[in-house]
């Protein structure tokens, strides 16, 4: 009976699974440890392609028989080399970083949606709405600016008011002259 096989194959193939799989495991924690906050830092699409090759790696060394323990750590090794190679250099250079990461996008500027920008990062007006009510705002009047950030998540900074302060409006202001 043929088709019994996938139900089950062996003792080996179990116990074996349970052995590497917890040792590679384990070695998988200790190593993102040792390779820094920034490994798992939100995701932008360097870092999610990263991640997807982990676990990629991962359920190889899990899965089959034919690639050993020692070979799928220096996988996972190599893999989290590069990616610390990739942010070193990314620190270090401006338009490395610009090959590898996208930059923030300003989509809204003193209570006016930037329509090219709006277009650019592929985002509608209505969606910008639905992020600006999500962060407690009934309108884009009291904006300051909307960033669309470098991982896809949304800065929303608040106008100062006359005489108050804004914590957020010298980053906005930073933003705005490039810097």
């Amino acid at each position: 009976m043929q088709w019994a096989n996938m139900f089950f194959q062996s003792w080996d193939g179990i116990i074996r699974t349970l052995i590497v799989g917890t040792l590679a495991y384990a070695f998988l924690v200790v190593s993102l440890r040792i390779s820094g906050k920034r490994t798992l830092a939100k995701l932008n699409a360097f870092d999610l392609v990263i991640t997807v090759a982990f676990g990629s790696t991962l359920a190889s060394i899990l899965l089959s028989d034919g690639v050993a323990l020692a070979e799928g750590a220096v996988a996972l090794l190599l893999l989290i080399f590069l990616q610390y190679g990739v942010t070193y250099t990314s620190v270090r250079s401006k338009s490395f970083a610009r090959a590898v990461r996208s930059e923030p996008t300003l989509l809204l500027h003193d209570g006016v949606p930037l329509t090219e920008a709006l277009r650019r990062a592929r985002v509608t007006e209505v969606e910008l709405e639905t992020v600006v009510r999500t962060q407690g705002q009934d309108g884009f009047g009291a904006l300051s600016a909307v960033i669309l950030e470098s991982d896809g998540s949304f800065s929303v900074i608040k106008k100062t008011q006359k005489g108050g302060s804004n914590d957020d409006e010298p980053r906005a202001r930073a933003f705005r002259n490039g810097l």
